[in-house]
């Protein structure tokens, strides 16, 4: 949706990768020589960088002392996970992250591997989950290891305890799992704490992926998957993917154009009549986002696929999708720009395409919760501007549901966003809206940019229940 540390390149010969810069605390590296031994709390307190959100609610454990690290000759390894040390990252500095799992180097198996011989998955503690990766032994500072306490094999709670310990600062971190019951959380964490595709291409550009998406055994841990960027099949070899892509006719995806204009086109797609393509869309959507309520039963889905199109068809580069039920509140239930496609104003675009379509509806919207980290830094600032520019013309007094017919905005989310803005307060057994000009102009400055703009009259659509009263088919 908005803007986040990646790694992108085009698969166009000639054209550099820019390397993420992480963004968040952390100790210069010099190569992890003859540094000071620093303590580590084991439950150290969340960062306002890199993971974004509201930081932690933590399920009421209490902190743990601080665990200094051991000397460098009582290290053992390969190390074990849950052990916390000192790696250094892409920016060539040295943040302190926790090892969540080990593989034997390429060449190497479990029986034969010898104790360096070993690559670590890590997550670094003041970033969120998408920029954890797997590292030599090389990046980390043996003499900052902190190991993990060993597993007492006749507790049957030390394994879960363990797991507490491993994915507690994500929880911290606030990446859109707020309102998650702990021991699913927990699960979701476990099932999901490695990447399994190190990289995509994805039409003319290569991405590298965020996250941990449910392919099929055969596609999971692989260097690089390719997707044809038509029907979004995909392949473990680039020779494949050209194959397939001299066969293929339709060049856009599997469903109705319902807007054109200035090069930008979005298509309206049934999951239950291009089932395929939907499924092919939320594999390779998970792999950008940590989203527990991701479904893959896409029959209940409607998917508003967005392409940048030319001569050569509609290359996609984002989504969102919504429940095909007209009685349902959630105008909106995942969406995303790919990496490739970000700081263009598209995810703004997509949030403001989903209230264009719920003023046709006549039925305020709002997301599905829980929102992602960026998802709700995205909203939050959305709902701000739209709100900011009407109450800035606008003469004399407005209520919330006057706001609320114009915008298609829900009552609750208005409130909430005039509440951050500090601009409403309840006299009277009513809320008032208090803003001066100032203010408002303030406030719009730290909203950031309009993004890309949608044209409400290139829009051709209707409500699906209208579709369905003059027996409409895609």
């Amino acid at each position: 949706m908005s803007s986040r540390p990646s790694r992108t390149k085009s698969a166009t010969p000639g054209l550099q990768e820019t390397p993420a810069v992480p963004v968040g605390p952390g100790k210069g590296g010099n190569g992890g020589k003859g540094k000071e031994n620093v303590g580590i709390r084991g439950d150290s307190a969340p960062s306002h960088h890199g993971g974004g959100g509201h930081g932690g609610h933590g399920h009421g454990r209490a902190a743990e002392p601080v665990r200094l690290p051991v000397p460098r000759s009582e290290v053992v390894l390969p190390l074990e996970p849950a052990s916390l040390v000192e790696s250094r990252y892409r920016d060539g500095k040295y943040y302190v992250a926790r090892v969540i799992d080990r593989r034997p180097i390429e060449g190497k198996t479990v029986n034969d591997a010898g104790p360096e011989e070993w690559d670590y998955y890590v997550h670094y503690r003041s970033f969120n989950r998408r920029m954890d990766e797997w590292v030599e032994l090389d990046n980390l500072n043996l003499d900052t290891v902190v190991p993990s306490d060993p597993i007492d094999p006749n507790d049957p709670k030390a394994k879960k305890r363990r797991m507490e310990e491993m994915y507690a600062q994500s929880e911290e971190e606030g990446e859109g799992h707020e309102d998650f019951d702990h021991d699913e959380l927990l699960d979701h964490a476990e099932f999901t704490k490695v990447k399994n595709i190190d990289r995509i291409e994805l039409g003319r550009f290569e991405m590298e992926t965020w996250y941990f998406s449910p392919l099929p055994d055969e596609y999971s841990n692989l260097k690089k998957l390719y997707f044809c960027e038509y029907d979004l099949a995909f392949f473990k070899r680039r020779e494949e993917m050209v194959r397939h892509l001299k066969k293929v006719r339709l060049l856009h995806p599997p469903g109705v154009e319902i807007y054109r204009h200035n090069g930008i086109s979005m298509f309206e797609v049934d999951g239950r009549k291009a089932k395929t393509y939907c499924q092919n869309l939320c594999y390779l959507a998970k792999l950008f986002l940590d989203h527990k309520t991701l479904r893959y039963d896409v029959d209940l889905f409607l998917f508003y696929v967005m392409c940048e199109y030319d001569e050569r068809g509609a290359h996609i580069v984002g989504y969102f999708s919504k429940e095909n039920d007209v009685f349902a509140g959630c105008n909106l239930a995942c969406i995303l720009t790919f990496p490739a496609y970000q700081r263009k104003g598209y995810g703004k675009f997509l949030i403001s395409f989903s209230y264009e379509l719920s003023k046709l509806e006549g039925k305020p919207g709002t997301p599905e919760r829980p929102l992602s980290d960026l998802g709700a830094r995205s909203y939050r600032a959305y709902w701000a501007r739209v709100l900011l520019n009407i109450i800035k013309v606008h003469e004399g007094p407005i209520s919330i549901k006057e706001l609320s017919d114009m915008t298609m905005f829900q009552l609750n989310d208005i409130t909430s966003t005039l509440e951050g803005l500090k601009m409403i307060q309840y006299q009277k057994g009513q809320h008032v809206i208090c803003a001066a000009p100032d203010v408002i102009e303030m406030h719009l400055k730290n909203c950031g940019s309009e993004g890309y703009p949608v044209n409400p009259a290139k829009i051709v659509w209707s409500p699906i229940s209208v579709q369905k009263e003059i027996g409409f088919k895609a």
